[in-house]
């Protein structure tokens, strides 16, 4: 059984306590200081993220459970409460402004941390964990019954590739029926959820959430207005392509409507691409791929092989969705997915390996601050790696035609995706600044912008219900507000990453580490500039990086 990790909360606070009473003499001292605050942190973080990872792996393990609740009702808010006192502490020593230039940028987030700090927030967050682990008890435990057998919702994925339509079209319908047998207990919570999070805005002297989490999520370098653009140029640029994929896959697929079930249907006569049928035959061949890229990224990964720390397979009682976690004294990261012998499977541990690397990247880094990665750069790290690593999946993929399938599922994917992540993003926009919408209301806003975004050119006549509730699988909502768009964003710098790899792989990859290298000590457009890239989402780019992968897609026809 998984060990829970129990951390001694009187010794936690004993030791918060020196901190703030020490006497600090000279700025030799404060940055000796700010490093033994890291190690507490990353001591408080190795206990914390490993039960956070065992517990999503058995939701029905009491004493997983146990652990994991202890560590959001009583630890965190004690890590909350001196976080704050110590960004207080730091911020008003005297030897602070004589600190060298490198520590601007954790000034910076020092004082943003303390704007919107509120104590008054700390049990509307115990609320808020709550609330979330009820959202993943409810979804890790949907299964259905399959030909006889329980399946969990991931590993009913497979069929709806497959070339049988009328296989598709009943394992589709029978997943959003059992989605939909939920959809009030989703519902009931996301209106807890937003109550609570429209809260902590007003306390925080915000104008509502999505300010807030602008702030929170140390967004300095573009603002909401900036997202709305991205919105609209997404709209513009990428979604006629994405219902041009769409099409030609309706007219592969001949069928006169293209349908929900009909979006990850293979052509009769192919079989669903399967890379692997043993999760240790998956990990080998990554570990392979990375072998041939660069040693720190196979280390990594063998690393993690041997600590035990891949929980890659699905069963019920997991939580649904994919994540990498690091635990920092250790200085090992972890792997968390549910893989059903598909091909999202390769592209997830790729995705998820390069988190993992960029962990590794950033672990000799003293300030937890700049080891804590922003969003847009974590994502540039994971979505990179998945483009960087495909011209050596002829590992898993020895048919020729298989390969270059894969590969334009990969690209064809992107495309695809961008809608989705600016649908979730536009409508995190909606929810918080409508906070007393209706559940009914916020449901039928879904299903106006899906149909715009996401489901243009398909049919979901007499499905309409189900569209309305589709957003509920999304776990970021639920957990992680107003992260998402940073997918699309890090996607766009992915492309611009992979078009340097393909002229110069080498220097690439070179510049992909250097960049990754940097933490968060240097902001966004810095880590950007320093992987040879651009952090630019305009419509320019966009329309620039939109053809380039066309004429990619073209050499794989």
């Amino acid at each position: 059984m998984t060990k829970a990790y129990k951390t001694d909360i009187k010794q936690l606070e004993k030791e918060f306590s020196e901190l703030l009473l020490r006497k600090i003499e000279g700025v030799d001292e404060l940055e000796n200081w700010l490093e033994d605050r890291s190690k507490l942190f990353d001591k408080v973080k190795e206990n914390t993220g490993r039960n956070y990872f065992a517990f999503n792996g058995d939701n029905n393990n009491e004493e997983l459970k146990k652990a994991y609740d202890y560590d959001e009702e009583v630890v965190m808010p004690l890590v909350k409460k001196y976080s704050a006192e110590l960004d207080k502490c730091f911020y008003e020593n005297k030897f602070r402004d004589k600190l060298p230039s490198k520590y601007d940028l954790l000034i910076k987030k020092c004082v943003n941390s303390i704007e919107l700090f509120r104590e008054e927030n700390i049990p509307l967050e115990i609320e808020e964990s709550k609330l979330s682990t009820e959202y993943y008890s409810i979804t890790g435990n949907m299964t259905v019954n399959w030909e006889g057998g329980e399946k969990t919702l991931q590993q009913m994925n497979k069929y709806l590739k497959d070339p049988d339509r009328a296989i598709r079209e009943k394992a589709w319908t029978l997943v959003q029926k059992r989605r939909l047998q939920d959809k009030e207990k989703l519902d009931e919570i996301m209106d807890k959820l937003i109550k609570i999070r429209d809260k902590k805005a007003k306390n925080a002297n915000c104008k509502d959430f999505r300010e807030y989490m602008f702030k929170k999520l140390e967004r300095f370098s573009y603002t909401p207005e900036d997202c709305l653009n991205f919105h609209n140029s997404v709209l513009k640029y990428v979604v006629p392509v994405a219902s041009e994929i769409r099409n030609n896959h309706k007219n592969e697929l001949k069928v006169d409507n293209y349908r929900p079930w009909d979006l990850e249907g293979i052509n009769i006569g192919e079989k669903p691409l399967k890379p692997y049928h043993d999760i240790e035959k998956l990990v080998d061949g990554v570990i392979s791929i990375f072998e041939e890229k660069d040693e720190v990224f196979k280390n990594t990964l063998v690393k993690m092989k041997k600590e035990g720390t891949l929980d890659l397979e699905s069963r019920r009682g997991k939580s649904p969705g994919g994540f990498c976690d690091y635990f920092p004294v250790s200085k090992v990261s972890c792997i968390f997915m549910s893989g059903a012998e598909s091909h999202d499977d390769l592209v997830t541990l790729a995705h998820e390996g390069g988190h993992s690397v960029h962990n590794t990247l950033t672990s000799n880094i003293k300030l937890y601050e700049y080891r804590d990665m922003p969003s847009e750069t974590a994502e540039l790290a994971s979505m990179s790696m998945e483009l960087i690593t495909m011209d050596r999946w002829n590992i898993f993929y020895k048919n020729e035609e298989e390969l270059k399938r894969a590969k334009r599922e990969q690209l064809e994917g992107i495309i695809t995706f961008l809608p989705w992540g600016i649908l979730v993003d536009r409508f995190q926009h909606f929810l918080y600044l409508n906070p007393q919408c209706t559940a009914e209301e916020r449901n039928n806003k879904f299903l106006e912008m899906a149909k715009e975004f996401q489901f243009p050119t398909v049919d979901f006549t007499g499905f309409e219900e189900e569209l309305k509730h589709y957003w509920k699988k999304q776990l970021h909502i639920y957990e992680v507000p107003f992260y998402y768009i940073e997918y699309a964003m890090a996607q766009l710098g992915a492309l611009q990453i992979w078009r340097n790899y393909n002229a110069n792989p080498k220097k690439t990859i070179e510049d992909y580490k250097k960049a990754l290298s940097l933490g968060s000590s240097v902001e966004i457009n810095e880590v950007y500039k320093a992987a040879g890239i651009k952090f630019d989402f305009s419509e320019e780019m966009i329309k620039e990086l939109m053809s380039f992968v066309k004429e990619e897609l073209n050499k794989l026809r």
